[in-house]
């Protein structure tokens, strides 16, 4: 008989939270043991609380110390690069798998729908970026069809979403994205831009990919790229195509490649957040949480035992 994998989260910021309830809520193969964080006053801390699940406010420290954390086969990782190298060290001979949802790419970059049985059982696996999960299965799904020279994307969320760790980890998003659109998605050169829109109300997550590739057949293309994005929505309900997809030929100056020509491919979407815990507009945070949790069922698989 299957049994649940315990798992434990560091972080109790909003991408904490909101991964703590999907956890509770839709995990058919983990279950909440803990989550640690800093600050005793913590929101995400109460709620778990109240929810029955075991905190400490003394981070990951605390964390290792809990007589729970021997029960643990998995941690995610909720904070930042900066201390995600830290953690990674600590946790590197406990014996636990850590799931990264910050830019720290210490471990293989994994988006679920593209590469996420690539890596089962890998003890530190990077959930990239929320651009990167949002528009890396895109390129992918291009890059099956032809070659692809180059990527780029432009992820733009709401001002508000954007919390004290995002805005810590810009210079890691895009350098993170960048490396993981060539690694995962295929292209030959990646660039990523974020832009926080401080419109009021908020909007909802916004990204934008642009390819330019050899010749390939416009259909082909398009029936790919629609293909991925139904099986971003089997983890994502909220993720889709926000108008079909375009083409028009095109001549980009690509470092160490010169001036190349081709097909370039625009594709327009928007990530409507589940609001289980954040608002509709955090689309950058569900994509995520809902990703990292997605790569966890799939863990799972080579963790638990009969």
């Amino acid at each position: 008989m299957n049994r649940k994998l315990k798992v434990a989260i560091i972080g109790s910021g909003n991408i904490g939270t909101d991964l703590m309830i999907k956890v509770m809520r839709q995990g058919s193969r983990v279950e909440m043991a803990a989550m640690a964080g800093v600050d005793p006053a913590s929101e995400g801390l109460a709620r778990a609380a109240r929810l029955g699940v075991a905190t400490t406010a003394d981070g990951i420290e605390g964390l290792m110390r809990m007589p729970v954390f021997e029960e643990i086969s998995l941690v995610f990782d909720a904070t930042s690069a900066a201390a995600h190298r830290q953690h990674a060290s600590l946790l590197e001979n406990s014996g636990v798998q850590v799931i990264d949802l910050t830019p720290a790419a210490i471990g293989p970059y994994v988006v679920p729908v593209v590469n996420g049985e690539a890596h089962r059982g890998t003890k530190n696996i990077n959930m990239v970026t929320c651009g990167g999960q949002a528009t890396i299965p895109v390129i992918a799904a291009v890059s099956k069809v032809v070659r692809v020279h180059y990527g780029e994307i432009v992820a733009s969320i709401a001002s508000r979403s954007a919390g004290p760790g995002t805005r810590a980890n810009i210079d890691e998003f895009t350098q993170t994205t960048a490396r993981a659109i060539e690694v995962v998605g295929g292209a030959q050169c990646g660039k990523a831009i974020i832009i926080l829109n401080p419109a009021e109300p908020p909007l909802m997550m916004r990204d934008t990919v642009f390819t330019l590739s050899e010749q390939a057949d416009e259909r082909q293309v398009a029936d790919s790229i629609g293909a991925m994005v139904e099986k971003v929505q089997g983890y994502v309900p909220g993720y889709r195509l926000k108008q079909e997809v375009q083409f028009e030929q095109a001549e980009v100056a690509l470092p160490g490649a010169g001036r190349i020509r081709g097909l370039k491919t625009t594709v327009l979407l928007e990530v409507r957040g589940a609001a289980h815990y954040l608002p509709e507009y955090a689309g950058n945070l569900d994509i995520m949480t809902s990703a990292a949790l997605a790569c966890a069922e799939s863990q799972a698989l080579a963790l638990v035992v009969e």
